[in-house]
C-alpha cells in the first residue's frame, strides 16, 4: 500500500511540475525588434508587464526578414519592427499568415543632404538616393514627389505602390534605390551634393535627427496610418492573453510621452 502510495504521490509531483513549467513558459512574451526605436519603446513596458504578471523578453534582430520568419515558425510572440505595407508583402512573398495586433509609431522619412542646406539647393542632376525595397521605395518617391522634386502619376499612391519606373520627370537627378540600411552610410561617403531618403530607424542609428532633414513626410499624408509600425502576431492570436497584455502596455499615455521626449520627432505615437 505504501509502496503504491509512493507511486501515486511521484506521478502527481510530476504532473505538478509540468503544470508549473508550463504556467511559467506561458507568462513569457518573447517580442522580436529592431534596437532602435522599437527595443527601447518596448523596455518601457517591462514593469507594467511584470505587474500583470508577464516576463518580457526581447530578442534584437537587425535586418527585416529574420524576425518574421522567426515568429512565423513560433519562436517569437510576436514582432515590433515593421509597418503594414512591409507586412503584406512579406506575406505575399513567403506564404505566412502573419496579421498587425496594433498601430504603435510612425517614423517620418527624411531626406537629408551631404553639403546641402535646403531642398531648393539641390543642384540639378544631383544623386538622390532611396531605400530598394518595395514599400521603402514606394515611401521614398512620395516625398520626393511631396517636395515637387519628381513627378509620380495621378494616381500613385502608398496602397497600390510605386516604383523608380513609374517615375513621370525625375526632374533631372540621377535616382539610385540601394538597399535601405546601406543608405546613411553611402550618403556619408557620397560625393558633396548628394541627398538620400532615409528610414526613420536607420537615421536614428546614424545619429541623424528630423530637425537635420531638408524634408519630412507630411503627417497630415496618409504616411501617418499607412506606414505606422506595427505589432504583429500570427494570424487568429490577435486577441489572445499575452498579445493583448503587451499591446494594452504599449498603447499607454507614459509610452506616448517617452516617445515624444525621447525622439524629438523622429518617431511619432500614432495612438
Amino acid at each position: 500500500m505504501k509502496k503504491i502510495l509512493a507511486i501515486v504521490l511521484a506521478i502527481a509531483a510530476v504532473f505538478s511540475f509540468a503544470a508549473c513549467g508550463k504556467s511559467s513558459e506561458d507568462k513569457v512574451i518573447k517580442v522580436g525588434a529592431s534596437s532602435t526605436p522599437h527595443a527601447e519603446i518596448l523596455e518601457q513596458v517591462k514593469d507594467a508587464l511584470a505587474e500583470e504578471g508577464y516576463e518580457l523578453e526581447i530578442v534584437i534582430y537587425d535586418d527585416y526578414v529574420l524576425p518574421n520568419q522567426a515568429l512565423d515558425e513560433g519562436s517569437l510572440d510576436a514582432n515590433y519592427f515593421q509597418h503594414t505595407p512591409y507586412l503584406n508583402s512579406f506575406n505575399e512573398s513567403n506564404g505566412t499568415d502573419l496579421v498587425a495586433a496594433a498601430l504603435i509609431h510612425y517614423e517620418p522619412f527624411g531626406l537629408y543632404g551631404n553639403g546641402v542646406d535646403a531642398v531648393a539647393d539641390i543642384a540639378p542632376g544631383a544623386t538622390i538616393l532611396i531605400p530598394a525595397d518595395d514599400s521603402n521605395e514606394t515611401r521614398a518617391l512620395l516625398l520626393l514627389a511631396q517636395e515637387g522634386l519628381i513627378t509620380l502619376p495621378e494616381d500613385a499612391s502608398a496602397e497600390a505602390g510605386i516604383t523608380t519606373l513609374d517615375i513621370v520627370d525625375n526632374g533631372g537627378f540621377d535616382i539610385q534605390a540601394v538597399q535601405a540600411d546601406t543608405v546613411p552610410a553611402q550618403l556619408a561617403n557620397s560625393d558633396v551634393g548628394t541627398v538620400a531618403v532615409i528610414n526613420g530607424n536607420y537615421a536614428l542609428q546614424a545619429g541623424l535627427h528630423a530637425s537635420e532633414a531638408l524634408a519630412i513626410e507630411d503627417a497630415s499624408g496618409d504616411a501617418a496610418q499607412t506606414y505606422a509600425n506595427i505589432v504583429a502576431c500570427r494570424s487568429g492570436e490577435e486577441n489572445s492573453e499575452k498579445i493583448q497584455a503587451l499591446v494594452n502596455a504599449l498603447l499607454t499615455d507614459n509610452v506616448k510621452t517617452y516617445i515624444a521626449d525621447t525622439y524629438n520627432g523622429a518617431v511619432v505615437a500614432i495612438f
